[in-house]
């Protein structure tokens, strides 16, 4: 079935579909045959380098599981935080107001700008000279002090943009009935604009739970990442502690983007999520009060019944 964005492949096209197909499986085969090869040639397919994830219990206590519970920390008080204040902050960019707007864009432009792990080394040296953070808690907040800037300032980008998705009209029947800005933005933008948006919110809580490793990988916060020197030096199989910790990343992840999608379609078939749209000449119409001339359909409003015809009564 063909439509604007898509037409239906003809016999010739489908063939060249099956063909790519079909080479692209045999190139996946061969590149994870080689990748399989050269680890084999290396031993590093070796069951002593893969069996202590399965048979040693303190592999998971003492170094996988504490990693992964400050993995898990790190990242959700960095999103507890940059979800509200990147809100805050794409709201304020849409202020009717030069003096909110201008310097709050300015301040989401330079953090967006700006490194996520340059961030982080700048707060650990400011954490460093300007507070009394122990040695031991200083990554730790160094390393959610730079997921924060940086992921609020992307997230006040995905509000704004969300939010001015919306059609025009919106905006114009909520004022046509007497809401103040801040009733339409709370009661009528915000939720319709966050099934719009709450994908690409996801992809940067996403974006959040990873970037934790460069915390890990350069000032030193105890997270999964940086559990891989100690597991290898002890166990000597980097390789396989590198996959078990991409699987775990991965597998979370995974977690998150399901419940992400559970809650899409939460709100979709909620009626916050998917109220019927009114037009201007509707909720004119429906601010009125009761037509006179009896009950009118959507979509009628403000139309003029029809004269009684001469074999009808008055």
């Amino acid at each position: 079935m063909s439509s604007v964005l898509y037409d239906t492949p003809g016999p010739r096209a489908k063939a060249r579909n099956w063909i790519y197909t079909g080479a692209f499986v045999v190139l996946s085969a061969a590149a994870l045959w080689w990748v399989l090869a050269k680890m084999a040639e290396k031993n590093q397919l070796d069951a002593a380098k893969w069996t202590p994830f399965v048979e040693d219990s303190q592999i998971w206590s003492t170094f996988l599981i504490p990693g992964l519970m400050v993995t898990l920390q790190a990242g959700v008080v960095a999103m507890v935080i940059a979800l509200p204040l990147g809100a805050l902050l794409g709201i304020a960019r849409l202020s009717d107001h030069a003096w909110v707007r201008k310097p709050v864009g300015a301040v989401v432009e330079f953090f967006r700008a700006i490194p996520v792990l340059m961030l982080m080394i700048f707060a650990s040296a400011f954490f460093v000279q300007f507070t009394p953070v122990t040695s031991d808690m200083r990554p730790f907040y160094a390393t959610v002090t730079g997921l924060v800037l940086y992921n609020a300032s992307v997230i006040a980008e995905i509000v704004r943009a969300g939010i001015l998705s919306l059609p025009r009209g919106q905006t114009d029947a909520a004022k046509a009935i007497g809401m103040r800005k801040s009733q339409v933005m709370t009661y009528v933008l915000l939720p319709q604009a966050v099934t719009a948006m709450l994908p690409a919110l996801v992809s940067q809580l996403v974006v959040i739970l990873k970037d934790t490793a460069l915390g890990g990988a350069v000032l030193g916060l105890p997270d999964l990442m940086s559990m891989y020197r100690q597991i290898s030096a002890n166990y000597a199989n980097t390789i396989a502690t590198l996959v078990v910790i991409a699987a775990l990343y991965i597998a979370f992840n995974f977690l998150l983007t399901s419940f992400a999608s559970w809650l899409e379609r939460k709100l979709r078939r909620s009626k916050k999520g998917t109220g019927t749209v009114l037009g201007v000449e509707e909720v004119d119409d429906l601010a009125a009060g009761p037509h006179p001339d009896g009950p009118v359909t959507p979509g009628a409003a403000g139309t003029v019944p029809e004269p009684e015809g001469p074999g009808e009564k008055a």
